[in-house]
């Protein structure tokens, strides 16, 4: 068996996970209003960038990819 079918379960199940996750403590983790997220408010209009959320994503997922390149070589 390749590794491309494990590398897709173990994406799949770690996606399950963090949903999970995001769904039951969505309240108390403040991701996509973090200090730093942009946040511009007029009378008609809002514009909204989570830089900072984007920031802490990207880290996670940098880390989760360095552990699953360590694991399948």
């Amino acid at each position: 068996m390749s590794d491309m079918p494990k590398l897709l379960i173990a994406l799949g199940v770690i996606l399950i996970v963090v949903g999970v996750i995001w769904m039951i403590g969505g309240r108390w983790l403040p991701f996509g209003r973090l200090p730093g997220d942009i946040v511009v408010e007029k009378e008609n209009m809002r514009f909204y960038f989570p830089i900072v959320t984007c920031i802490i994503v990207s880290v996670v997922l940098s880390l989760i990819g360095f552990v699953v390149n360590r694991f399948f070589k």
